[in-house]
């Protein structure tokens, strides 16, 4: 890892490889500048990029890439906040860059993710999957294929295209994150390979060479509390009524709160769940809105029965799930992806900020601060998702050697 007082950009490189650029002041030139550089000293299969709309403009940051770098592939989107290599940060940016000794990528960009139709959004998955496997230049079973989406995170429409993704790559594993806007909840923003979108998805397609896992994990467990939706305007994702009383009314004195004392710190540390499979899934509550209803983040309908969840530590939960994936990968060299924004704003409210970033550094783990996760056909919230990347096999015993060493 490097720093230094005339290099704002941060950058770190992974045994594999991959490296990782992050800052919280840099502007849209410097990050610019830095990737291309970057982009110079080896292949790259694809840039992820990162961004708060709060410091970097969409357009200049796509116009300066195509300007700097206009052979980088690359796709981005807007953050609600970044999990950096050094922990976390507010209105930045992080860039991850998959080498392509490692890694093969291939990007497919649906406009109006909303509108498109689960039919035209399965076809175009499946198209895009068959024109990605044909177009890689090796594979065998030590190869792992997914597909990572990056999605607008105020469009409403996660729950379908992400079932109609599911199902036109007929088992291709799938991670997501739902695009942010630093907590506005006005517009959000996907970009790729010079395109600057809105209400967009972007289904990035990755064949990896190393030891690689997809995963994901919440920290939620059912309370006896339930709160029925007797009303509901399923299209806003808002719900009128729980148990026949005014939505906040209902919610608030569950959390023996007031209606007026409601806000993202309790929707994040009370949040609510649903069974689904055997499994619950968070549904976490956006907003409360004048009329005393409440706004979600993900779909919701009448009849629905919601469970308030308690929480079981998000650092012992995530710590659990890390380890769980060790066991699987082995020695894990990166870890990225997507952390709930109600994550952060919970381990806020309970004062735990600080071990949760401790994790993260320990674990190698970088992505950005979403409004909502997919998992294969699913999408969620709350929950801390992503992809681990385990250790070049011939590098395993050269890294736990220096591990072992630094523990001393």
């Amino acid at each position: 890892m490097n720093r230094s007082a005339s290099q704002p950009v941060s950058l770190k490189r992974y045994t594999s490889g991959i490296q990782v650029l992050w800052s919280e002041t840099a502007d849209t030139a410097q990050l610019c500048d830095r990737l291309a550089e970057i982009a110079e000293e080896q292949p790259v299969a694809l840039a992820i990029v990162w961004f708060s709309v709060n410091r970097h403009e969409p357009a200049e940051l796509v116009s300066g890439l195509q300007q700097r770098c206009p052979s980088l592939p690359y796709c981005g989107c807007s953050t609600s906040g970044e999990v950096t290599p050094d922990g976390m940060q507010e209105n930045g940016f992080i860039a991850i860059l998959l080498p392509s000794r490692w890694f093969e990528a291939r990007c497919a960009v649906m406009t109006d993710a909303a509108n498109l139709g689960m039919e035209s959004i399965a076809e175009l998955s499946a198209r895009h999957k068959e024109q990605f496997l044909e177009s890689l230049t090796a594979t065998d079973e030590s190869h792992t294929q997914f597909a990572l989406l990056l999605i607008d995170g105020l469009s409403y429409s996660e729950e379908t295209v992400t079932v109609a993704i599911d199902r036109g790559l007929e088992g291709m594993p799938l991670v997501g994150g739902s695009a942010g806007d630093d907590l506005h909840f006005d517009k959000t923003w996907q970009i790729c390979n010079g395109q600057v979108l809105s209400g967009a998805a972007i289904l990035t397609l990755i064949d990896c060479k190393l030891p690689c896992r997809l995963f994901t994990n919440n920290n939620f467990v059912p309370t006896e509390h339930k709160l029925v939706v007797t009303e509901a305007d399923p299209d806003l994702r808002r719900v009128n009524e729980f148990n026949a009383e005014p939505a906040a009314l209902a919610y608030a004195n569950a959390i023996d709160m007031k209606p007026d004392e409601l806000y993202s710190g309790s929707f994040a540390s009370y949040s609510v769940i649903i069974r689904f499979g055997g499994e619950y899934y968070c549904r976490s509550i956006q907003q409360l809105n004048d009329d005393q209803s409440l706004t979600f983040f993900c779909a919701i309908d009448n009849g629905l029965v919601m469970t308030l969840a308690r929480s079981e530590g998000m650092v012992a939960s995530s710590r659990q799930a890390i380890e769980e994936l060790e066991q699987h990968v082995g020695t894990i060299d990166i870890l990225f992806g997507f952390d709930c924004i109600y994550r952060k704003l919970d381990a806020l409210h309970r004062q735990t900020t600080h071990r949760v970033a401790e994790l993260y550094r320990e674990k190698n783990f970088v992505g950005f601060n979403t409004y909502g996760e997919q998992f294969n056909s699913m999408h969620i919230n709350q929950t801390f998702t992503g992809i681990a990347i385990g250790v070049p096999p011939e590098q395993v015993q050269a890294v736990e050697e220096s591990q072992t060493e630094s523990k001393r």
